[in-house]
């Protein structure tokens, strides 16, 4: 009797800790790295002169497809010569090839659009293919080897080159987005894979303002000392440690100079919670590039120390402001910098924390979205109308089911307009999914800075509004298409658009 009713527990308890763990969605690890390189690229020569190099550096995300091949996005800008404010946007595609436990071959493409600084980048659009020689340190990778540029559309920038590159791998877990908004005691998740130590980020988006102290001129000769550059964009954060932390910036100007101004810095700092962590104190030092918009920053490297303090809102929101300096090394652009910004912080992916306030774990949407842009008979500044394309990286993090917040960024790559980039974030609707589960309708509203390439924009504000569907290809992919209408205010651009892309959709798991 004392066996069989041991073996009823026994079979009781396992059927209890089946359907909890049934209940929890499935942890999933998708394999990447993270990539810096940069390559010295022959400028063309415009009548009879020769100017340096221009030295671009890049910053990429990839996904491994299987063991070998990868597929991610990358943003490169000027950083050395004499066009600071040339960026672009792009996807890349690839192979690496290991023949050793260290050495590997990596071959593959990037394509793309942007441009900027008055250089000969045509419509914007461009390849870049490489192949290249790596040793593996195992926390970290060098790779170094052949690469050829060409800014096919009606540009001149094209040649051969050398490029070189650091690759760190990062990994990430999630699950299936069908799992996002699903709300589970932390206790359930004891005995499952989620029982690890989270990871820590945050997401702002800001206002700064730069004060220019210096006393060089702008690309047209209009004197910039004095004058205030009004910049919008965001702020990614990952922590390393409970106060080390790196981070990646992305501003656009949308007021106070001609329209076309954009930074972008990566960096680290030290974070210093008071007040039982409702007041930070965060010191960040940032490099990056920046230019466009008739600011002369040279090459485009840039400086950028900054202090900032935020106060807690609600549990997860803070507010921030910030106080800091944005310059080239010799001070030829130097800035003041003085900004304010709304901050969300996120405890993802793991329940083992010291924090007693946190009962719940609740899976959260998170969507990467590569897009093509058309927008019909984009006004101009001088030349004549006509439609310009442009590629685009939007990134929504859901609030919940039916309301997601979006950050965007685009560049020119067809139409004539190769320096034309944006900078937008806003909010999106949409509707519980139809036939199936296979499509679902939304709406949002995006606006923030837009400029250059001679569209116009005037100091740069843009306002766009678009409706469109999702059609699901897989459980992580979605075929996205919508129509809309973009709006400068101050500028005469006012077109309708349409665009077509790819969603990336997963969930991870957000402590609440």
């Amino acid at each position: 009797m004392k066996k069989i009713t041991f073996l009823l527990i026994l079979l009781i308890s396992n059927q209890v800790l089946f359907s909890q763990s049934e209940n929890i969605p499935k942890k999933i690890t998708q394999k990447g790295f993270a990539k810096i390189d940069f390559l010295s690229i022959d400028m063309p020569m415009i009548e009879t002169y020769k100017e340096r190099n221009m030295g671009l550096t890049g910053i990429h995300y990839n996904l491994f497809l299987g063991d070998e091949f990868y597929t991610g996005v990358g943003l490169y800008g000027s950083i050395a010569g004499i066009r600071g404010g040339f960026f672009t946007l792009g996807v890349n595609a690839g192979l690496k090839k290991y023949f050793s436990n260290k050495l590997y071959v990596d071959t593959g493409f990037h394509f793309g659009g942007g441009g900027g600084a008055g250089a000969l980048d045509g419509g914007g659009a461009f390849i870049l293919p490489h192949f290249n020689l790596g040793y593996d340190f195992k926390n970290f990778s060098i790779n170094g080897g052949w690469s050829y540029v060409n800014f096919f559309d009606r540009g001149e920038i094209k040649g051969h080159q050398l490029n070189v590159a650091l690759e760190i791998p990062l990994d990430f877990e999630y699950s299936d987005y069908k799992s996002a908004e699903k709300e589970i005691d932390l206790n359930e998740f004891a005995n499952t894979s989620w029982n690890q130590n989270p990871k820590r980020n945050s997401l702002m988006v800001h206002f700064n303002n730069l004060k220019v102290l210096s006393k060089a001129k702008s690309t047209d000769d209009q004197v910039l000392e004095g004058k205030t550059i009004k910049l919008a964009g965001f702020e990614y954060t990952s922590y390393l440690s409970n106060n080390w932390f790196t981070f990646l910036k992305v501003d656009g100007a949308y007021d106070g100079i001609r329209a076309g101004y954009m930074d972008v810095l990566l960096g680290g700092g030290y974070h210093l919670s008071m007040n039982r962590n409702r007041t930070n104190i965060l010191a960040k030092f940032g490099i990056g590039a920046g230019g466009g918009g008739g600011v002369d920053s040279k090459g485009g490297f840039l400086l950028y120390p900054d202090l900032s303090i935020e106060q807690q809102l609600f549990k997860d929101i803070y507010i921030s402001v910030n106080k800091g300096y944005l310059l080239t090394p010799n001070k030829d652009f130097y800035t003041s910098t003085f900004g304010i910004g709304i901050k969300y912080y996120i405890e993802r992916n793991g329940i083992n924390t010291d924090n007693t306030t946190f009962t719940k774990g609740k899976f959260k949407g998170f969507e990467v979205i590569v897009k093509q842009d058309m927008y019909f008979n984009a006004k101009r500044m001088e030349d004549p109308t006509e439609h310009m394309h442009q590629i685009s990286l939007q990134i929504n993090l859901d609030l919940n089911k039916n309301v997601y917040v979006a950050g965007q960024t685009s560049f020119a790559n067809f139409g004539n307009a190769g320096a034309y980039g944006e900078g937008l974030v806003g909010v999106g609707l949409k509707m519980d999914p139809l036939f199936n589960d296979s499509t679902s309708l939304f709406a949002q509203l995006l606006g923030g800075a837009a400029g250059g390439g001679g569209i116009a924009t005037g100091q740069g504000l843009i306002i766009k509004p678009s409706l469109g569907f999702d059609y699901e290809l897989s459980k992580t992919l979605n075929l996205r298409a919508a129509a809309g209408y973009v709006k400068a205010k101050g500028g005469e651009l006012s077109s309708p658009f349409i665009n077509l892309g790819l969603k990336y959709n997963i969930s991870f798991l957000k402590l609440k």
